[in-house]
């Protein structure tokens, strides 16, 4: 876009570009209807939403900088070198574009085509929802040569907007305090929010992103922080992801083009695993169900590779039917679109409906890998012979995963002998436990509540699946029981590898592991396999971790269990009252086996008094990274996330 186009649309996007659609009430009231929950991911969503104003001025071609600041009370600085929020009068509202903007839902540019072509958001509910649900939020608007400010508490302005004095600068600053009167949690985590600033800069290459947390100093004084930049965008992200799997080809295949304002972007690499890794957006947004988009390049995808392979004989000594997934193990793909009115649908509202983008994305992906496959043969027929060998492996897979299925339903019940069931059958009251080792699943068997509490012990560590072919996970003992316990089925008519969830027995899964470097691994293990195979459970946050406690702090009869370090020292001068920290006994629990039942049941599986964390997927992308770090190959990333993370571990010794 040249700069004297730019400058013209700088002069249009004013007050009147800026469209109310409905007021603000009832955001107060029903929080949870707009920023999803009011727990963490609730409270990390604020960020996000005034981040996508940012954005948006980015896909307008008028910003390329943006800082996000965590500040040491746990309030958020966002700020962009944008247009600037406008100040001026707002004819229909009376009053500064601004305020509108910040206190009226759904009022901004975003809702005026000459404003925006795109923009990023799935609630849509923008920085007015921020303010709605803030105790305090200060803005500033660098415009036209001086700088506006106005301040608000929970989204009632203090004062007009006014003028402040002269600036250079051109943007908009805002801060704000989430109201600890909404949220039950109320301290932001720095990873969480890096992992999203680095997304959205792979996503939006060109724009730098920069993210600052000022309650921790690095040894030089300087605050810990990360800015994150991509020129090569979606290319750069797949290697990312692919950082410690083998590529089967020197670099990502990257095509991009669009038709009607959708504009297409898509990257994607062979690596040597057995997993599908497809990660797909819409304006920013993770669609994480999937949708058209993703249709789209799947189709483009067989059709372009099994047309190739059959005009080149490569298929020639194949004996089985080649399925679609077969073209897809292996594969780390970004599918990314940027779409005018997006239609979500799905249980998430994070799927695709949108019937013209499969076309556009068959399309734009089929033209170019079709040119890449004629320049590239040695390239093509690496991936072709991965592709082959996929087939082989699940129809070997097929028959694993069947045998097993058929071997549940010919043994009566189908449950493996060394569950312990629970009597009660509806699935929403069940909870299992996957226990490590006979030992700790004896203590459980006795401390549970048999009315609704199943244990399963899983001896030893479980398969590593990420390193693993299909039909080898089927043949592992421990697998199979997971499988059979929790009563789930893979593949379906539709899709082979998806998993069926119909019949499952419990929707609570509870992995309780041992708090130390063993059980860590293990937990990571179960996680790793849920993750790859069925990610379903989780996404429909049916998986948990049990927390057992990590002391036991002991005078006399009086005793507190203790979970963390902090709740040790507070208990051992509670303890100690007058007397000398000494006298207080502390018990260090290293494995669950050490607990006797009735400490088991009041401490970790009790409903009253138990802490469980449920699993959730965040950032799908950046779940996909770390997973294939720890339980890959490669050991230089796995060395430099433990160092990097050390100061967080507790270590036994």
């Amino acid at each position: 876009m040249s700069e004297e186009k730019k400058s013209n649309n700088v002069t249009n996007y004013g007050a009147d570009n800026i469209t109310v659609l409905e007021g603000l009430e009832a955001v107060r009231k029903r929080p949870a209807m707009y920023i999803g929950d009011i727990g963490v991911r609730g409270l990390h969503h604020l960020v996000y939403e005034v981040v996508d104003n940012s954005i948006d001025e980015a896909l307008a071609g008028y910003c390329n900088d943006i800082k996000v600041a965590i500040l040491p009370d746990n309030s958020i600085r966002v700020e962009d070198n944008g247009r600037g929020i406008p100040v001026e009068l707002h004819k229909k509202e009376n009053r500064s574009a601004l305020e509108v903007v910040l206190t009226v839902l759904h009022a901004g540019g975003k809702f005026d085509k000459n404003s925006y072509k795109v923009s990023g958001g799935l609630h849509g509910v923008g920085v007015s929802c921020v303010n709605a649900l803030s105790s305090l939020l200060q803005v500033y608007v660098h415009r036209d040569g001086k700088e506006y400010h106005q301040e608000y508490s929970i989204g009632i302005p203090k004062f007009p907007v006014k003028e402040v004095g002269k600036s250079e600068k051109r943007g908009t600053i805002v801060q704000f305090k989430p109201d600890d009167t909404i949220f039950t949690h109320t301290e932001y985590n720095y990873e969480t929010l890096a992992a999203r600033m680095r997304e959205l800069a792979y996503l939006n290459r060109g724009i730098r992103i920069t993210i600052t947390d000022e309650r921790e100093t690095n040894d030089d004084g300087s605050f810990k922080g990360e800015s994150f930049f991509s020129e090569g965008g979606l290319k750069e992200f797949v290697a990312y992801l692919d950082k410690t799997r083998q590529p089967l080809v020197p670099e990502p295949v990257f095509m991009e083009g669009g038709k009607d304002n959708v504009i297409v972007e898509v990257a994607f690499q062979y690596n040597d695993t057995f997993v599908e890794n497809i990660h797909s957006y819409v304006n920013n947004i993770n669609t994480i169900e999937g949708g058209t988009h993703v249709s789209g390049f799947r189709r483009a995808l067989t059709r372009v590779f099994k047309n190739y392979a059959v005009k080149n004989d490569l298929f020639k000594n194949l004996k089985f039917e080649i399925s679609g997934d077969d073209f897809r193990e292996g594969i780390t793909c970004i599918v990314s679109v940027k779409v005018p009115e997006p239609q979500f649908e799905g249980q998430t509202k994070t799927k695709l409906g949108n019937g013209e983008v499969q076309g556009i994305v068959e399309s734009v992906v089929g033209d170019v890998l079709g040119y890449y496959l004629e320049e590239h043969p040695k390239e093509a027929k690496i991936i072709i012979n991965k592709v082959i060998l996929a087939a082989t492996a699940r129809h070997a897979a097929r028959k694993a995963r069947e045998l097993v299925q058929r071997k549940s339903v010919l043994s009566g019940s189908g449950l493996p002998g060394k569950l312990s069931d629970c009597s009660e059958r509806d699935p929403g009251a069940c909870e299992v436990y996957l226990v490590e080792g006979d030992s700790a699943g004896g203590t459980a068997k006795q401390g549970r509540d048999r009315r609704f509490q199943a244990i399963l012990p899983l001896r030893g560590k479980i398969l590593n699946v990420e390193k693993a072919m299909e039909h080898k996970i089927y043949e592992n003992e421990e697998i199979k029981n997971i499988f059979t316990a929790l009563g789930v089925s893979k593949g379906t008519e539709e899709d082979e590898k998806a998993l069926n969830t119909k019949s499952l027995r419990y929707h609570k899964v509870i992995i309780m592991c041992d708090a130390d470097v063993d059980g860590s691994h293990i937990t990571t293990l179960i996680l790793t396999f849920f993750f790859r195979h069925m990610k379903e459970l989780i996404e429909k946050g049916h998986i948990f971790i049990a927390a057992p406690p990590l002391y036991l702090v002991k005078k006399g009869k009086q005793f507190e269990y203790c979970w963390n370090e902090e709740q040790r020292l507070a208990a051992v001068k509670r303890l100690a009252g007058e007397g000398k920290e000494d006298s207080v006994n502390i018990q260090r629990y290293k494995g669950l086996g050490e607990m006797n039942a009735e400490q088991l049941w009041e401490t970790t599986m009790d409903p009253e008094r138990r802490t469980l964390r449920q699993v959730t997927i965040e950032n799908a992308a950046e779940a996909d990274h770390i997973f294939s770090m720890l339980m890959g190959d490669e050991v230089p990333p796995r060395r430099e996330f433990i160092e990097t993370h050390a100061k967080y571990a507790k270590i036994d010794v």
